[in-house]
């Protein structure tokens, strides 16, 4: 796999696209007053505690209160117990004896406030660094799940040395698996010096207050998206093309190498058509290479994918057609999940498969394919009725989320009630109003397709609605307003 990585950067806005053999896979976009809040940590302040949903709000200094729950709140497990363990062999001990109201509470965001939703918290800090992630509050040392099984031994041996007895934990990140004992303890130093300064801001600072902002996203490329597949990561901005130079040189010299700065004429994105795939990633339907295509559905709840075969015949049989459909919709929707950063529930509708082999197959090929994601996935058999369930970890809002607003037209629902319903609402709701009120005169004030209609095809009807209730109607055109708006206004 060859993989390269593009930065386009604005003092606005700031974009990256991950390529893997010449496809856009990823798509990471921050935006200087959007930021997001994942890794945070803030002195927060309890506002309220819920004991029948078992979870608190926690006033951060945010625009909504954020939401902890009893299972994030952290309390020192028992001596030589991991805290996994500890949380599955106790009782959880209930939150209305663990914070009360106006408790002052280190808290660390651990997903950004989606739609409604306000931010989720943790109590229990860890702080992310190049080769290790530190856990002040813990003494567990750990390794990746990634790295082989025959070598976290050795790895976590190693790693409790370093560590000494100063306290706190450690987990060994997949890229420090090769690292030098020197790496290690630079990392570690740095952690330490964060953690610090953190405890320091926390016994200064009031209530509300911000302890520690996670890195951008221009340095969290460097530290979580660059790899040993990486061939190269272009900055088309100078600027920031130099202070990447100097956090690389710092605390991802293996990183620095790869940095390049673009100076082409086109813009960076243009290189690999990014913005026609963002364009694309925003709509609903994904045609594939086959003459087949998905159509994606994003809700509050969940994420559907129905697969289609569109104008693809086969060469063979309506079996192969099938199956060759949903091999390449397999890796599509991998893709696309990626590119549109799609989380939580997600129901695929591969097209209906008689035969057994044809169903595993397509299922090792979809699984293979989320292998990829750098997001944790997790994928069901075929249900009773074909679906396909499988779960996304979702920490961020979607692209679509990030980029798109509802449509002011039909607030989001997709649709609008024809000209003709519309109308019909319109002569219920005279014959509503000539019932409580007695005005000289009803005046209808609509869009101007609503009116035309009224004045055209439904003009007998108007005139006998007028006739009826004893009062003259009048119509008036509002270029302003929506197809379902309306208003009627008593004279």
């Amino acid at each position: 796999m060859q993989e390269d990585i593009l930065i386009n950067w604005s003092p606005q806005e700031t974009r990256v696209a991950v390529v893997e053999n010449g496809a856009v896979q990823e798509l990471h976009v921050e935006r200087t007053f959007e930021r997001g809040l994942v890794s945070n940590v803030y002195l927060g302040k309890v506002s309220r505690v819920l004991p029948g949903m078992q979870s608190a709000f926690i006033d951060i200094g945010l625009e909504r209160a954020a939401f902890l729950h009893v299972a994030d709140v952290w309390h020192k497990p028992p001596e030589g117990e991991s805290l996994t363990a500890a949380r599955n062999s106790q009782p959880q001990i209930p939150i209305e004896k663990q914070v009360f109201e106006g408790q002052s509470l280190m808290v660390q965001v651990i997903k950004d406030p989606i739609g409604t939703k306000g931010a989720r918290l943790s109590t229990q800090i860890s702080i992310a660094g190049r080769l290790l992630v530190f856990l002040p509050q813990d003494d567990h040392v750990g390794v990746s799940q990634k790295i082989p099984l025959e070598q976290r031994d050795a790895l976590r041996k190693r790693l409790q040395v370093l560590a000494g007895e100063q306290g706190g934990g450690f987990i060994l990140r997949t890229n420090g698996e090769d690292s030098s004992d020197a790496e290690l303890a630079e990392d570690i130093a740095y952690l330490r010096k964060t953690w610090a300064r953190i405890k320091d801001a926390s016994m200064r600072l009031p209530p509300k207050s911000l302890l520690h902002l996670d890195l951008n996203l221009l340095q969290r490329v460097l530290r979580d998206l660059a790899s040993d597949f990486t061939q190269s990561i272009k900055v088309d901005s100078s600027e920031q093309f130099e202070a990447l130079q100097i956090f690389a040189r710092e605390f991802m010299p293996a990183a620095a190498g790869k940095l390049q700065h673009y100076k082409g004429e086109r813009p960076i994105f243009d290189l690999y058509s990014i913005d026609e795939e963002i364009a694309k990633a925003l709509g609903r339907r994904v045609d594939l290479k086959s003459g087949g295509y998905l159509i994606v559905d994003q809700t509050e709840a969940l994420t559907t994918v129905d697969v289609n075969t569109g104008g693809f015949v086969g060469a063979r049989n309506f079996d192969d057609t099938i199956f060759k459909t949903n091999l390449e919709a397999a890796q599509a929707i991998a893709r696309q999940l990626r590119l549109r950063n799609l989380g939580g529930i997600i129901i695929v509708d591969f097209i209906d498969m008689g035969r057994e082999d044809h169903k595993t197959a397509v299922l090792t090929e979809f699984r293979q394919q989320l292998a990829k994601d750098r997001v944790k996935t997790m994928a069901g058999g075929f249900s009773q009725l074909g679906l396909v369930e499988m779960t996304r970890k979702r920490t961020r809002e979607s692209l679509a989320h990030l980029l798109c607003e509802p449509c002011p037209t039909c607030e989001g629902k997709g649709i609008v009630k024809t000209v003709r319903s519309v109308a019909y609402d319109i002569f219920r709701e005279i014959l509503r109003e000539a019932r409580q009120f007695n005005p000289r005169e009803f005046r209808v004030v609509a869009a101007p397709q609503v009116i035309d209609l009224l004045l055209d095809e439904e003009n007998q009807y108007l005139a006998g609605l007028s006739e009826f209730i004893g009062k003259p109607v009048s119509l008036q055109r509002d270029t302003t307003m929506g197809q379902e708006q309306y208003d009627i206004v008593l004279m």
